[in-house]
């Protein structure tokens, strides 16, 4: 029963979220919260992982929240349900693309989806904020009020680097991923 648990809740995410991995995050968040498997602390190590191995970031985090609640056999539903609508939506999209190539429909809705994906992604950098720069709720008052106690210095000053390093310098997101472990790994320990 877990697997079919899994497979449907998967197949949901993969079904109705735009925008790619990023804009999947929270709703994968809020899917291991219901079953219980992993903290917000756990689930931000599990996006780092998911972010260093090869591979669309939702298949990789639907694979290794699918391995720690059941096993191999987890990995694989939750793998194939997120997965699964995006073969579908593929293989409808093509079907019908010369059909509704110039719809005013289509492009409205469209219109429509855009700003809901910016949205996911920016719910996505303030939960990753919240559990890698920060350590508790963003936009409390406890922040305000304790700054020096709140904020963990060092992740904030990567966060910026990267921002300068991929912005300005046009260093790749390898690199950057690659770099940014090294200096967690040497200043850390």
């Amino acid at each position: 029963m877990p697997f079919i648990q899994l497979f449907l809740m998967f197949f949901r995410i993969g079904i109705f979220s735009f925008g790619g991995g990023y804009a999947m995050l929270p709703l994968i968040f809020q899917g291991v919260q219901e079953f219980g498997i992993m903290t917000s602390a756990e689930f931000s190590r599990l996006v780092a992982l998911s972010q260093v191995t090869p591979g669309p970031i939702a298949v990789n985090a639907a694979t290794y929240v699918g391995f720690q609640y059941t096993g191999f056999f987890g990995a694989f539903a939750a793998t194939f349900g997120v997965a699964l609508p995006s073969v579908i939506l593929v293989i409808l999209t093509m079907h019908f693309m010369k059909k509704f190539q110039e719809s005013k429909g289509l492009e409205a809705v469209l219109f429509g989806i855009r700003p809901a994906t910016v949205g996911l992604i920016a719910s996505a950098v303030i939960f990753l904020s919240e559990n890698s720069l920060f350590q508790g709720p963003l936009f409390s008052k406890e922040l305000i009020e304790n700054i020096k106690e709140y904020v963990n210095l060092l992740p904030c000053i990567l966060f910026i680097c990267t921002i300068i390093l991929a912005g300005k310098f046009r260093i790749g997101p390898i690199k950057l991923t690659i770099l940014a472990g090294l200096v967690g790994a040497f200043l850390i320990r």
